[in-house]
Parts: structure tokens; C-alpha cells; sequence
């Protein structure tokens, strides 16, 4: 996990002594297939676990050197199972997630803009059936780059 990624900066503020436990205690059942980096079990993309007030979630397998990879389709399915998760999980407050996939996660074997995911995370969001009940909602962090607006959401649809 590199450090300076949401990841990274939130395990340097609150390290997990064991994941095991917060995993069992959430009652998770890993998938069929292992990993191909170290063979090490899988648990489905978006998936949560509880851990105090923050939510940590199941997000990108990785490939034989430990890269994490999906296509288009695996990374909808992910967004589509975290709406799920944080209807589930969100215990009537406001939820912040961070763009997902826009440090090194690789999709599709190219690499999306801040941009695009966050259109495609939009538009995900709409179509799921799971949604935070207002007045609560749903922010969604993004990191200050170039070639990023919020006046152009959705022209990357």
C-alpha cells in the first residue's frame, strides 16, 4: 500500500493491529479464488468492514506482482456492490469516499482520469437502488489536479 494514497495515509493515522479480527467480526466469507500475488485469500471487490467509525473496503485484486488490476466491468460491479455495503453499513450519518481508482489502480490496463471515475462513480450511484436516505448524503473526495472540474461532471459518459 503506498502511503500516500488515501490507504496508505489512513493505516499511518489508525493501524490495524490484526485485519483478521475486524474481518471475522464482520462476518466475511471469502471468494473462491485466490489471489495471484502470494496465492492470499480473496474477499469480493466492495465489500466493507467495520473498524470503528470508518468503513474499509475490499477493492482491486491484485496480479502475480501485487499490482492492483480490474476491467471497466469489474470496477462497476465493485461500485455497485459499495452502494450496497454503505446502505447496509452507514448508520445514519454522512458518508465520504474517495475516488476510487484514481491513484495507481489499474483498469483495463489504462489508466481512467479523476475525472472519468468520478463520472462513472455518478452515474453508478444513480442507477443503484441503494441510496443514502436524505438529509444525509453521500460526498465524494476529490484531490485537486489538472484536467479536473466539477463543472464538467458527466461529459465523460
Amino acid at each position: 500500500i503506498k502511503p500516500t494514497s488515501v490507504c496508505g495515509q489512513y493505516l499511518a493515522k489508525h493501524p490495524i493491529d490484526n485485519i483478521q479480527s475486524l474481518v471475522d467480526a464482520a462476518g466475511l466469507k471469502p471468494i473462491r479464488s485466490r489471489s495471484k500475488y502470494n496465492g492470499q485469500i480473496r474477499y469480493e471487490s466492495g465489500t466493507l468492514v467495520p473498524n470503528g467509525e470508518y468503513l474499509l473496503m475490499a477493492f482491486t485484486k491484485l496480479d502475480e506482482d501485487g499490482l492492483g488490476r480490474m476491467s471497466r466491468d469489474e470496477y462497476l460491479d465493485c461500485l455497485s456492490k459499495l452502494w450496497q455495503e454503505i446502505s447496509k453499513h452507514y448508520g445514519q450519518t454522512d458518508v465520504c469516499v474517495p475516488i476510487l481508482g484514481s491513484g495507481i489502480t489499474r483498469l483495463d490496463d489504462t489508466s481512467l482520469t479523476q475525472q472519468e471515475l468520478l463520472d462513472m462513480m455518478i452515474a453508478s450511484y444513480k442507477l443503484s437502488a441503494h441510496k443514502i436516505k436524505t438529509p444525509l448524503k453521500l460526498h465524494i473526495v476529490c484531490r485537486k489536479c489538472d484536467g479536473f472540474s466539477l463543472i464538467i461532471i458527466g461529459e465523460h459518459i
